[in-house]
């Protein structure tokens, strides 16, 4: 085995060489793409802050430290985002979506399937980046579950959906703001008094993750997002293995048409989640563990429920236009009031998650 310090060197060398193989071939935007979602990689999985771990931690021990440093990120970007969404003349746009039964369904859904899993969008692909064997079998039934949830997307919005509701420029910060500051006092009102201050690595990772979003929400003129890339490269793969996608007015649109026939080095979600990957195995083999040893001593029936609960973290979150970054951390912080419905909704199917976790078997450890 090679030096440790040699060994990180190659790897870091390897990731800079990967941003600008992407940036001379495709375009500078896109190699900075590659490099933000490098960042929320790194940020995710070298300081350990997530979105499920943090959920569960509030549900099981009335611990909202990592919850209220969402809270926190989510505000410092709202802060931002709203008035330069408002100054852009339409450059800029936000996660709008309506409030609708099959949003509220799948985000139900997706909360009670990201707990099985431990991971909602960008956990998986931490997880998967890492080493993670549940990571690694979840994320390509995600990406199967979120290409068959848009093809069948108006099918299900056609069962009702009230009109887009967004909070707009400063106006919508002070409202957006306030809300968040309610919900921060909210869980700080459940909460053990022990579990009543956000750690330090949870503020340095509320402030590096609010700013490489507001870095993506500029370069790429839209909000960070998931769930999009991974049905991309599901359609990506049913289209070279002959499938007709006319029959989906989803992926019949010229839009989608066009992005799936086009590079994933142009798809700005995809390359996010191709960092995101890249960066958590970075941190992973920097640790003086290396990458996730072995396989966990799991039942069958907790490997069938990882399948299950991967696909359904992709239908349901297509289903709900996003998940906890698309539709909670992105919703929210773009002013569109879907994001707030979206985090009540899959807040709810999270404590049914973590009750079946046990009953599936999934509380074993390596």
């Amino acid at each position: 085995m090679g030096h440790p310090i040699l060994k990180r060197g190659s790897l870091l060398v390897m990731a800079v060489l990967l941003v600008l193989a992407v940036a001379i071939f495709a375009g500078v935007r896109y190699g900075l793409m590659l490099m933000i979602g490098l960042g929320f990689g790194l940020a995710l999985e070298g300081l350990r802050f997530g979105f499920a771990g943090p959920w569960r931690a509030m549900i099981l021990r009335r611990d909202p430290s990592g919850l209220l440093a969402q809270l926190l990120a989510i505000g410092v970007v709202a802060t931002v985002a709203l008035p330069l969404i408002d100054a852009s003349g339409g450059e800029l746009v936000g996660a709008e979506a309506p409030v609708g039964w099959a949003m509220v369904g799948g985000a139900f859904v997706f909360g009670v399937a990201m707990q099985i899993v431990l991971g909602c969008g960008s956990g998986t692909l931490v997880n998967a980046g890492s080493g993670n064997p549940v990571g690694l079998l979840a994320l390509p039934f995600f990406a199967i579950g979120s290409f068959a949830g848009a093809y069948h997307l108006l099918d299900w919005t056609a069962l009702g959906a009230l009109p887009i509701v967004r909070f707009t420029g400063w106006s919508g910060v002070a409202i957006t703001l306030t809300a968040l500051a309610g919900l921060a006092f909210f869980f700080l009102r459940q909460a053990d008094p022990e579990h009543r201050r956000i750690p330090r690595r949870y503020l340095v990772a509320a402030l590096v993750i609010a700013a490489l979003a507001i870095a993506n929400l500029a370069v790429a003129g839209q909000p960070w997002g998931v769930v999009y890339g991974l049905g991309l490269w599901a359609a990506k793969g049913a289209t070279a293995a002959g499938m007709d996608l006319s029959g989906s007015s989803f992926w019949a649109a010229s839009d989608s048409i066009a992005r799936v026939q086009s590079s994933l080095l142009t798809d700005y979600t995809s390359l996010t989640n191709i960092g995101i990957m890249t960066g958590a195995f970075l941190v992973a083999s920097w640790r003086s563990g290396g990458l996730s040893q072995g396989m966990p001593r799991l039942p069958l029936r907790a490997w069938f429920a990882t399948i299950v609960a991967g696909f359904l973290l992709g239908y349901s979150s297509r289903l709900a236009f996003g998940c906890n970054v698309g539709a909670f951390f992105s919703g929210i912080s773009t002013g569109s009031l879907h994001g707030w419905v979206w985090f009540i909704a899959a807040f709810i199917g999270s404590i049914q998650g973590v009750r079946l976790r046990p009953l599936l078997g999934l509380e074993a450890r390596a």
